[in-house]
């Protein structure tokens, strides 16, 4: 039997690895984006649309997450994975002095924490018995504070709302772990590192430096971890975090 899983973020820089992955696998993939256009965009780059469902949703708007389950419970799927990796890049902003605003930082932990949550106990609740992983995409400041040695304008250039949000996530990976394993549901989290591709050569040069494997992810290694945690392999993993960093959190 196919396998189907939910990737929320799925034109996002990660969320195109890990859909392109799961297509390779001929799994039947959910994907959320923002923008129809980049929905199409993915569909066509992949060249295959037998297996993909695009669903266009704003997780900021009330309701959206449990509007999303009854959406894709009444179009006859179910899921069997959930990936929890949507994000927006936009409330990520800090002012002159590298704080923060209230909006922007409620507005993180929205999309990291309380969606993440909420998409997790409306699957349970819709669909206990098909449900296997749940896996949340955090980060290496989710463990460790940022280094400002990385950075040309700290703190400006590390806002704060993101480490804290995604040490969050790390705790309910936690809670959710406990309250799902009755039903065998596994939820786990990867930390990732920093991944190649959005920053310039002297960005990349001082990363290299702070960190034991002397570069930044490739695309290629986000893969793996996840591919991993949804595995019958991994059925022995709970609740845990994997540091898919390349060591950065070593020192």
């Amino acid at each position: 039997m196919t396998a189907t899983i939910l990737i929320t973020g799925g034109t996002g820089k990660f969320g195109r690895q890990f859909v392109r992955h799961f297509a390779n696998k001929g799994w039947q993939i959910l994907f959320t984006t923002t923008s129809q256009n980049n929905a199409d965009s993915l569909i066509k780059e992949l060249a295959d649309d037998s297996c993909l469902i695009p669903l266009i949703v704003d997780f900021t708007q009330p309701q959206a997450a449990l509007e999303l389950v009854k959406r894709i419970k009444d179009d006859g799927y179910r899921v069997n994975h959930l990936v929890n990796n949507a994000r927006s890049r936009s409330f990520l902003q800090t002012d002159s002095l590298g704080q923060a605003s209230r909006e922007d930082f409620l507005a993180e932990y929205l999309l990291d924490v309380v969606v993440p949550y909420e998409l997790s106990m409306a699957l349970l609740n819709t669909q206990p018995s098909e449900l296997i992983t749940i896996t949340n995409i955090g980060s290496q400041y989710g463990i460790v504070a940022a280094n400002p040695a990385l950075y040309e304008e700290y703190p400006k250039q590390s806002p704060i709302q993101y480490g804290v949000a995604k040490a969050a996530l790390i705790h309910l990976t936690k809670e959710l772990a406990v309250r799902f394993a009755k039903l065998d549901i596994r939820v786990n989290c990867i930390a990732y590192g920093g991944v190649s591709g959005r920053v310039d050569e002297c960005f990349e040069a001082r990363y290299a430096q702070l960190n034991p494997s002397g570069r930044m992810l490739s695309d290629s290694d986000i893969i793996g971890p996840l591919d991993f945690l949804v595995s019958d392999n991994c059925k022995a993993i709970n609740g845990q975090t994997i540091q898919a960093d390349g060591g950065w959190t070593l020192w």
